[in-house]
């Protein structure tokens, strides 16, 4: 694909920056932490215009358990990039107490704050914050549905399955819209049912992607901001960054992603870790500065997602990371605005 001529068709991208707080072996979780705040800070500076951080417990593949918490930070530290959350786990939190957070981070980072909110899985979270396996698989919606009312800027009150409590003013009140993470038809059926936009995770191409968005219209869904996450890394060459990340995302993927724990006896999904990686690396802005621009332009015309939010820690340390990111912001977003 042409670049420069992609660009007469593209509304302006807005491209952010995905931080997982990744703990590859040997890093110790409160230094990764701190760097993880340094990479947001690095990111406002190179020109991207979001920074979403995810939540994790009890694992390396991420190590920041509050990203409400991680955000408010983020959004002392900087003046202008947009805040988000990718996501917070709604089956495992109250949605009013994150309603509460949400509407905190709203007024105090001056209106640059998102709420990304997902499922999750079958994990031991389940357990050990008390909410079990039925809010996860029947309660989603109506978790879902009490945030939306909490953000509504009103009150809010339940008479469900699942939550029951009297009306009470949320304060301080605030109007979000929460992005709801997306991975199965049961998911966008939720996020189209409420018009509420989608985030696409980064274990799926572009085929993919466009046949989510497309259920989703199908469904009636009425956004059309959705976000895609993926993976960035820029080289001087693409077969010399595939060849670094090769190397490098084996190292915490591996261990990362075994700490997933069942909640129950049910069997965990492994991947193929090197395959996972090969993808990881074909079907994302891994590579040359031009290539990198050229897939997310691909990808954009492709799917119509023009939100994107990208990881940038696949090198492992943190230097390396902060390069990367400070690269794309100035090899690579310029090919990307008019």
């Amino acid at each position: 694909m042409n670049v420069r001529g992609a660009l007469v068709t593209m509304r302006k991208m807005r491209i952010g920056v995905f931080v997982l707080a990744a703990r590859f072996p040997g890093q110790e979780s409160g230094r990764v932490l701190a760097d993880a705040v340094e990479l947001v800070t690095a990111a406002e500076e190179a020109g991207f215009d979001d920074a979403w951080v995810a939540e994790h417990h009890f694992m390396s593949y991420g190590v920041c358990p509050s990203a409400t918490t991680f955000a408010a930070v983020a959004a002392g530290r900087t003046s202008r990039i947009g805040l988000g959350t990718a996501v917070s786990v709604l089956s495992t939190w109250h949605p009013v107490a994150l309603a509460e957070q949400a509407a905190m981070l709203h007024h105090l980072s001056g209106g640059r704050f998102t709420l990304g909110v997902g499922r999750g899985g079958p994990w031991v979270d389940l357990e050990v914050f008390g909410t079990g396996v039925e809010r996860l698989e029947r309660g989603f919606g109506e978790s879902l549905d009490v945030l939306i009312e909490a953000l509504s800027g009103g009150r809010v009150s339940a008479a469900g399955d699942f939550f029951r409590f009297r009306e009470v003013e949320l304060v301080p009140p605030a109007r979000l819209r929460p992005v709801v993470a997306c991975t199965s038809e049961a998911s966008v059926g939720v996020a189209a049912a409420r018009g509420l936009p989608m985030l696409l995770g980064m274990h799926v191409g572009d085929a993919e992607k466009a046949a989510l968005v497309a259920d989703y219209r199908a469904r009636g869904g009425s956004a059309d901001d959705h976000v895609a996450a993926g993976v960035a890394y820029v080289g001087d060459s693409t077969a010399l960054a595939v060849r670094e990340l090769k190397e490098s995302l084996p190292r915490w993927l591996e261990p990362g992603l075994a700490g997933y724990v069942p909640v129950d006896d049910r069997v965990r999904p492994m991947r193929n870790i090197p395959a996972y990686v090969d993808l990881l690396t074909r079907i994302h802005p891994v590579g040359s500065a031009g290539h990198c621009a050229e897939t997310l332009l691909r990808t954009a015309e492709i799917t119509g997602i023009e939100r994107f939010v990208l990881l940038m820690e696949g090198a492992g340390e943190h230097r390396a990371n902060v390069r990367n990111i400070r690269r794309f912001g100035a090899e690579v977003l310029p090919l990307l605005a008019r």
